[in-house]
């Protein structure tokens, strides 16, 4: 291959793990469809805010070091933005402005009153200590004071951080405001005016997903073997509750393997087991998988609940599952998601598999600002209402245009941000 061959291919190979371009080509496939005029096109798909800062933190050997986090706007034409703040060493913008867009379209796709948000800081959360962690938490709220309040932004957790994260950063805001504001983050701690359901609803909406997608295809919960890329808050959670509906979980992976049993794994033992040593390996009655192994298990269900960029156009080729049901954010890359189509594999695309998160982010956002608490029983039911009838409507959009579930969640949900924005006008 020559010098020009080669870079060529080391650029498409680049594109595809940029998860902003995948969700521009998508939303370009939507928005054709729509007949959508040019000038809306860029007004939809370009952020509308991005705030990049420096964040000096003191470490616990007392000496300073600076920090760089990102929060982006993508879009408030439907409301305050909502979306999560993730704490990670591989964060980047381009990485922040995907998920900000996603955030988008996934509270559009479930008709929630939110546009989407992001945020992230470049740290290596494994290597400080909890204050230092408070302190990187209370001083990245600060510099992002301006643009954060439950009218404008309201963030939650996200990859490594948690419901102790949001309480730092409510408790800052407040403090900084004068008043105590709840509702400035949601994925609180119950005490602080978190919502029960919140800790197991992005899992279970994954499952509800999985659950209407297998009604399409004739398949019931019983015959039906998954496996699970994750063993955490979306993962692990989801398998538990599949595995109570009667589902075959044989597999479950963490940052260090995978395990499996063809037979099906004892789920609440496995969550038990990890909580107790910290990692899968080591778990009984279980074969190590690697990793990249495990994708390309035999199953009829594959929940990706991970990372992106975890289906790519490298291993998608071996991939053996049914159906996908896409429990973390971005994990099927575009050139991935054309060879699962041309194959006739369903696949519940993450901005309305897992969006039961935020959903019932939602439900804690409105609880927090009326002073009113709903049991777990209506919070799971009210999710699961919204989760269906957004599942039934994309179907429906889908099968009208005879596209895939993805595109037909990108034309339903950019319609409806179109609409209403051609219903407000624009400013002059």
């Amino acid at each position: 291959m020559t010098t020009t061959g080669t870079a060529t291919a080391h650029q498409e190979l680049t594109d595809e793990f940029n998860p902003f371009l995948a969700m521009a080509k998508r939303f370009e496939i939507a928005s054709d469809r729509l007949g959508l005029d040019p000038g809306l096109r860029d007004v939809l798909r370009t952020p509308d805010r991005e705030l990049s800062v420096s964040v000096p933190v003191l470490m616990d050997d007392k000496t300073l070091k600076v920090f760089t986090g990102y929060r982006v706007q993508h879009n408030w034409v439907l409301g305050p933005c909502k979306g999560g703040i993730r704490f990670a060493p591989d964060v980047n913008l381009d990485e922040v402005r995907a998920l900000s867009a996603w955030m988008t379209w996934k509270c559009s796709v479930v008709g929630l009153p939110f546009g989407g948000g992001k945020g992230g800081v470049i740290c290596d959360p494994r290597e400080m200590s909890k204050g230092e962690l408070e302190r990187l938490t209370r001083r990245y709220t600060a510099s992002i004071m301006d643009i954060l309040g439950p009218d404008r932004d309201v963030p939650a957790p996200d990859m490594n951080t948690n419901a102790q994260t949001m309480a730092w950063i409510m408790d800052t805001y407040s403090m900084h405001v004068r008043s105590t504001q709840t509702a400035v983050v949601t994925g609180k701690p119950l005490a602080l005016g978190g919502s029960l359901g919140r800790h197991e609803a992005t899992g279970r909406g994954v499952m509800i997903s999985a659950r209407e997608a297998l009604k399409r295809l004739g398949m019931r919960p019983e015959d039906t073997k998954v496996v699970v890329q994750g063993s955490g808050n979306v993962g692990g959670i989801g398998a538990l509750l599949m595995h109570r509906e009667g589902y075959t979980i044989t597999s479950l992976s963490d940052m260090y393997g995978s395990i499996h049993n063809p037979n099906g794994l004892d789920v609440p033992n496995v969550l038990e087991f990890l909580a107790e040593k910290g990692k899968l390996e080591g778990f009984p009655d279980a074969e190590a998988v690697p990793n990249a192994v495990q994708l390309e298990l035999p199953c009829d269900v594959l929940i990706p609940a991970a990372t992106e960029n975890t289906i790519t156009s490298k291993n998608v080729d071996k991939i053996k599952a049914k159906l996908i049901v896409e429990g973390a954010n971005g994990p099927t890359t575009f050139p991935a998601d054309s060879v699962l189509d041309e194959r006739g594999v369903m696949v519940v695309p993450d901005i309305l598999a897992n969006a039961g998160g935020v959903t019932v982010s939602y439900f804690e956002w409105v609880q927090d600002r009326m002073g009113y608490f709903w049991t777990e029983e209506v919070v799971n039911s009210r999710l699961e209402q919204i989760m269906v009838k957004a599942f039934d409507e994309v179907d429906e959009v889908a099968k009208k245009h005879d596209v895939s579930l993805r595109i037909g969640s990108y034309i339903h949900a950019i319609g409806r941000v179109a609409e209403v924005y051609q219903l407000r006008g624009s400013f002059a």
